[in-house]
């Protein structure tokens, strides 16, 4: 049982690395492994925290280039 999840959670980062380059998933991928992996030690949830994980991820993703983005006007701005 645990070798197929361990399969299953493999086969399932593998798809996800393999189109993260067509889609713009920043900060999803590195979200959804950290919350999968919590989800799975708090009660067997790794599904709810991979979901999780990816959606805190993606917004802290965007939050980073939106502030790196008004330092570089800054910058630019000088």
């Amino acid at each position: 049982m645990k070798a197929s999840l361990i399969g299953i959670a493999l086969l399932a980062t593998t798809l996800a690395v393999a189109t993260a380059g067509t889609a713009n998933a920043a900060g999803c991928l590195k979200g959804a492994v950290v919350g999968g992996v919590a989800g799975h030690y708090a009660g067997h949830h790794a599904v709810v925290g991979a979901v999780g994980g990816c959606v805190v991820g993606r917004h802290l993703a965007k939050k980073h280039a939106a502030e790196q983005a008004s330092q570089q006007q800054a910058a630019q701005a000088r």
